[in-house]
């Protein structure tokens, strides 16, 4: 009997660690893996590079946030102007890789074009799920938020202007953190509304349990939601609902513009969210790339594309 006991033990213990998973387990997601990933597919795609211009102002890994694990970083980019009390919106943007890798370093290229359009582009680093699970990078994002508002008259922002945009994981935070302002389901140690102006999608889930979600986990591995949510959906339910924005969708959200891949599996819940948006009167848009991958925003020629319907949105709903 003890034997028995001492062998399912043994196994239970052997299954547990072949479902462990490390960050290390996983391959960088930047640019440059992404670029060589799709080029197979795509064999006339070029990756996207750094922005030299003598007409943006220039500050990176500016220190937001200490945590007891790490120190929270940002980069800001804003238009170079001689009238020291000219303001501009500004687009808290916010990287991708799962919830588990990626670098605000993916969203630099896009904060400074959107720098040359008028925005002071802010790519955001967040806590990832190996460092520590949700709800850690919903409450890191809030606060860079409130950090920027704080800040607002240093780097010339308007703080009555401030967007989210995100790409695939961060896509879904962005479209969280947008739907859910001063919400006391995520902690803040601040008086400063962490409330946005508008929210932009790039290829993200607004829902994880929609009946359009796939799922990702593979026999004896965890999938990465799974990993971010403490447990995958049949074992951690209620938190897999809790963080799906499309919960909170309603009439106080503001303006939302979709920009997706041709992948359908990155679309779960946008429907719904389209619908009830309408339903309010909400000015929102949807775009989709036809023929394109995911991560379609780290290379040409659809990072320009998704960079001009950017910029159309938020001077349509900003100015």
């Amino acid at each position: 009997m003890k034997s028995s006991v001492l062998f399912s033990i043994l196994f239970l213990l052997v299954v547990f660690n072949s479902m462990a998973q490390k960050k290390e387990d996983y391959k960088p997601y930047n640019i440059e893996n992404t670029f060589v990933k799709l080029k197979k597919d795509y064999p006339d795609i070029t990756p996207i590079t750094p922005l030299i211009s003598n007409d943006v102002v220039y500050c990176e890994n500016v220190t937001y946030k200490k945590t007891e694990t790490s120190k929270l970083k940002l980069d800001v980019y804003r238009p170079k102007s001689n009238n020291k009390k000219e303001t501009y919106p500004a687009v808290l943007l916010i990287h991708g890789g799962g919830w588990l890798v990626g670098s605000k370093e993916n969203q630099r290229i896009m904060g400074q074009h959107l720098t040359l359009n008028g925005y002071v582009g802010i790519p955001v680093s967040y806590r990832l799920g190996f460092e520590a699970p949700y709800p850690a990078a919903v409450n890191d994002l809030k606060d860079a938020i409130i950090w920027v508002k704080k800040h607002a008259k240093k780097y010339h922002i308007n703080p009555d202007k401030i967007v989210v945009l995100g790409t695939s994981a961060g896509a879904q935070l962005a479209t969280l953190i947008g739907v859910t302002p001063n919400a006391s389901l995520y902690h803040s140690n601040s008086k400063i509304s962490n409330e946005v102006q508008a929210i932009v999608n790039i290829d993200g889930v607004v829902s994880f349990i929609h009946p359009e979600a796939a799922a990702e986990s593979k026999p004896g591995k965890h999938s990465m939601a799974g990993i971010w949510l403490n447990g995958e959906k049949d074992e951690n339910f209620n938190l897999w609902k809790e963080a799906s924005p499309l919960e909170y969708i309603g009439k106080n959200t503001p303006p939302t513009l979709f920009i997706n891949s041709s992948h359908p599996r990155f679309h779960a819940g946008r429907d719904d969210m389209l619908h009830i948006l309408n339903q309010h009167n909400i000015y929102n848009e949807t775009h989709t790339l036809p023929g394109s991958p995911h991560s379609f925003w780290l290379v040409n020629p659809w990072f320009e594309t998704a960079l001009n319907y950017t910029v159309n949105f938020l001077n349509k709903v900003l100015n």
